[in-house]
């Protein structure tokens, strides 16, 4: 008998339904379409700010340090076994591992630095990521792009390397740094080449350590590195790393509060909907108590009402929400436009938090309802 009542209620009043449904299906659209484009949002900056490259090299204790701002690289070697050291130490604050064999020689009366590269490598138990560095294969070279530009190499041609013949895989794109006079070898076969087998200069990796605002991880990853590689030190670029960092904070913060506020809003529309809904049944609610309708009954009108509305609206905005998701993602996350898919998961939230968030946005004139004197109301008629 309640059902049908409220039912009927929906239909003579459609222009208050109608309003009530758009407010949730508009909160639920919002929450849906945040939600899911904000995941791929927070994959997207990770991936992009991981593209500003490596932010830690460990390089050798005994580096001359002055010496190796200026040529870029460190002079003195460790052994290539420090990487597997690394790998085994389980909790490390470091990602993307790289083993890298810098050398500076004379090709074609130019100083050009040689840098061999091994494939990455992750800590133990952590999961493999997708690559940062490329992966050069053997007898093949990527010449960087001043190299390629100025003696005017291209893909497919053949250099030669202090006597051996190498093929040019690719030419790289023009970066502005010191990389544009590089020529990358796999690793091995560079210290073949340069009679330095097993030696590396650098490790190069990403520092996956997720601190506070404010907190300077560098002590941290310093400490870290002096229980596995106590003849190693790693430097830390912090411009790079802050600029990750703050970017990524950003991108918490700013949905931390902007889908709350836009919950609420809508959770406000709906309660002032349902106010004036009582305040124009108020001699229709003064006749349910006369006739002998109780308090839970009258409430149950409203309640039931926005438990309707609730599950309709969690359906609709779930579907508007990830159709919206689904046609415009692709089109803002160029790079993670993959990682966007349909979660029934949170369509089960949806189906739970928006009956439940719009009954109680109904409760407040729900019980003005109950507390109504009906002979009170009635008197005015």
């Amino acid at each position: 008998m309640k059902w049908f009542i409220i039912l009927k209620e929906l239909k003579y009043r459609k222009a208050n339904f109608m309003l009530a449904l758009l407010a949730l299906v508009l909160a639920v659209t919002l929450f849906v379409s945040f939600f899911t484009l904000g995941q791929a949002l927070k994959k997207e900056t990770i991936r992009l700010t991981r593209d500003m490259g490596f932010n830690l090299s460990i390089i050798p204790e005994a580096t001359d340090m002055n010496d190796y701002w200026i040529s870029g690289y460190s002079k003195v070697t460790m052994p290539q076994e420090y990487i597997k050291s690394l790998i085994q130490f389980k909790d490390l604050s470091y990602a993307h591992l790289t083993a890298t064999l810098h050398h500076t020689i004379q090709w074609k009366d130019k100083d050009v630095i040689l840098t061999g590269v091994s494939p990455e490598l992750e800590v133990e138990g952590n999961r493999q990521k997708t690559p940062m560095l490329f992966l050069v294969p053997q007898g093949a070279v990527y010449l960087g792009y001043e190299l390629a530009s100025q003696f005017g190499v291209l893909p497919g041609d053949s250099i030669d390397l202090l006597g051996k013949q190498f093929f040019v895989e690719k030419t790289l794109v023009e970066t502005g740094s010191q990389e544009d006079i590089k020529i990358y070898l796999d690793l091995p076969e560079l210290q073949d080449l340069v009679n330095m087998k097993g030696k590396i200069n650098e490790i190069k990796a990403l520092n996956c350590l997720c601190l506070a605002e404010g907190v300077d991880p560098t002590e941290y990853l310093r400490e870290q590195l002096g229980q596995v590689l106590p003849k190693a030190k790693v430097i830390v670029n912090k411009t790079i790393a802050t600029a990750r960092k703050q970017q990524r904070h950003t991108i918490e913060n700013y949905f931390a509060v902007i889908l709350p506020i836009v919950i609420v809003v809508c959770f406000i529309w709906i309660a002032a909907l349902a106010v004036i809904n009582v305040n124009d049944r108020k001699q229709e609610i003064g006749i349910f108590r006369a006739v002998g309708f109780g308090s839970f009954s009258i409430a149950w009108l409203f309640i039931g009402k926005s438990l309707i509305i609730g599950v309709l609206a969690a359906v609709v905005g779930y579907l508007i929400g990830i159709a919206l998701s689904m046609q415009l993602g692709p089109g803002i996350f160029k790079i993670t436009s993959a990682s966007i898919q349909v979660d029934y998961i949170l369509l089960l939230w949806s189906l739970l938090i928006a009956p439940i968030g719009a009954a109680v946005a109904t409760i407040i004139p729900s019980l003005l309802a109950i507390f109504q004197d009906p002979s009170t109301t009635l008197s005015h008629e």
